[in-house]
């Protein structure tokens, strides 16, 4: 009979603690990078869970990020929005915002993404994430070529969290506040005829330059013209080169 007791004790503890275990699962496939079984492993726990389960915001969000991860942007969408709608109150609201955000992101959608980091940043200016925003909105600024927004988000995070992770493993961050529009005249495979056209802009009184780059193994001289903050006087620049017969790009 003790043994019966006790073996019900066991079944019961183990039944209630059913929800722990199968969220632990589809952490541990998250960490170790296997997302396709954190997915699989989430859509099943998910079957088991109730709309009162302890824990049910927290699996919706590593299913989310592991979709995301994953690559499938759309459902990963979906389940951040689930948990802004189902569970407001949630402590992973915040993270599923920002989640969302990035799908947009992820999927081109720039000016979404950044309507919705710049929202979640006004509406919560004392967010733990503001680091992670402002990191964002100069990454879409630089998508958009709007580098006025670049350089106006990197200077604030560069400013207020010099020591953030996202400024330490990304080093490039730095470059970016010298970011510029340039216009591309001509691109050469030798060094001779790409300074020939530079010659003759200096002489036309052009900020021309020549800048070496290396595609496949191959060298290759570009000439450039102008070093411009503003999107808007490099398309005056590309326009006026383009009406003296050049053929034009705009670039950084």
């Amino acid at each position: 009979m003790f043994k019966k007791i006790i073996l019900f004790i066991v079944l019961v503890m183990l039944t209630s603690n059913g929800y722990c275990l199968d969220i632990d699962k589809v952490k541990v496939c998250f960490l170790n990078g296997d997302y396709k079984s954190a997915i699989s492993e989430g859509e099943r726990a998910l079957t088991n869970y109730s709309t009162h389960s302890p824990n049910l915001d927290e699996l919706y969000y590593i299913l989310g990020l592991s979709y995301l991860k994953d690559g499938n942007y759309l459902r990963a969408s979906d389940i951040f929005e689930i948990i802004l709608r189902e569970f407001k109150d949630s402590t992973f609201a915040d993270d599923a915002k920002l989640g969302l955000g990035d799908t947009y992101f992820l999927k081109g959608d720039y000016d979404k993404a950044k309507e919705h980091y710049s929202s979640f940043l006004n509406r919560n200016p004392s967010t733990k994430f503001k680091a992670p925003l402002y990191y964002r909105l100069s990454q879409v600024g630089l998508k958009k070529g709007d580098t006025q927004q670049a350089k106006e988000y990197l200077d604030k995070l560069k400013k207020d969290f010099p020591s953030n992770l996202e400024v330490k493993l990304n080093k490039d961050l730095y470059y970016l506040s010298d970011i510029y529009y340039t216009v591309q005249v001509g691109s050469f495979v030798r060094s001779a005829n790409a300074a020939n056209l530079h010659n003759k802009l200096i002489e036309k009184g052009y900020d021309a330059y020549v800048q070496e780059a290396e595609t496949n193994g191959s060298k290759t001289y570009r000439v450039k013209v102008g070093r411009l903050s503003s999107r808007l006087e490099v398309v005056e620049l590309e326009n006026k080169l383009s009406s003296e017969g050049y053929s034009t790009k705009i670039s950084p």
